[in-house]
């Protein structure tokens, strides 16, 4: 029962703002350049579908590689961190100035140096530096969170430092690792659009692409229809990764256990 209410809630008041949306856009006879119906913007999703898709799969593709980028990248260096407190107060300082340097400020220079005949390596690499941060912050804090009586217990029995990580340390980041990973699910397909953004419309074939031609066209239900694709995706992603975390949870984390 709880898990139908958990559905049907959001829908129904998904459903209530979207009639109102409606009835209030008719009553008033809102132009549709200024702020389309539901009804028109679905009329547009389906007449542009195929080019909408086509523009959503490039954003998916940069978002997706950028992620497996930001989660490989991320867990390595925390792995580093933990096994070297030299490196960590080497690179720490240098991952956090990389997470509050502005995107959009070093993006022109991904392009440049990468070259515009390499875009999309661009686009991934941008979409990357703004994934990277919540997964390394997230393992590094996980693998410090270790039990120390366990640690010693394992030195106790000479286990080895590989031995420790993988017995001890990777089992009680895990929860700390995939939290990051939900937010950087999303970071990822947001540095993908900003990505894209950039690059302009000359290179990029994504879903930014298209909320700026629709925009300079006036064509804003379509704008409205890209919109709404992007966060399908961004809700498909969380979705993706939430029931990843409780698959790899659920039989022993406390966060996963369905208890009263």
């Amino acid at each position: 029962m709880k898990r139908i209410a958990d559905i049907a809630l959001p829908l129904a008041v998904a459903a209530l703002a979207l009639g109102g949306w409606e009835g209030a856009v008719h009553h008033y006879a809102v132009p549709e350049y200024v702020l389309p119906a539901p009804s028109g913007i679905a009329r547009a999703f389906c007449a542009n579908f195929a080019s909408l898709m086509g523009s959503l799969l490039a954003t998916l593709s940069v978002t997706l590689q950028a992620f497996a980028a930001a989660s490989l990248l991320g867990v390595a260096l925390a792995v580093g961190f933990t096994q070297s407190r030299l490196l960590e107060r080497t690179l720490y300082p240098y991952a956090v100035m990389l997470q509050v340097t502005p995107v959009v400020a070093i993006a022109p220079l991904i392009l440049i140096w990468v070259g515009f005949d390499r875009v999309n390596l661009a686009l991934v690499i941008i979409a990357t530096i703004v994934a990277f941060f919540p997964v390394l912050a997230g393992a590094t804090l996980g693998l410090k969170s270790a039990d120390f009586n366990l640690l010693d217990l394992m030195r106790l029995h000479g286990a080895s430092r590989a031995q420790i990580l993988w017995r001890v340390r990777l089992p009680t980041a895990l929860p700390y690792l995939l939290s990051g990973m939900k937010t950087a699910g999303g970071l990822a397909l947001i540095g993908a659009v900003v990505a894209e953004f950039v690059a302009g419309s000359g290179t990029a074939t994504g879903l930014a692409w298209r909320i700026v031609e629709s925009g300079n066209r006036l064509e804003i239900a379509t704008l409205f229809a890209a919109l709404a694709l992007l966060a399908a995706a961004g809700v498909v992603i969380f979705a993706a990764l939430t029931l990843l975390e409780w698959l790899l949870l659920r039989r022993w984390h406390e966060s996963a256990l369905n208890r009263p």
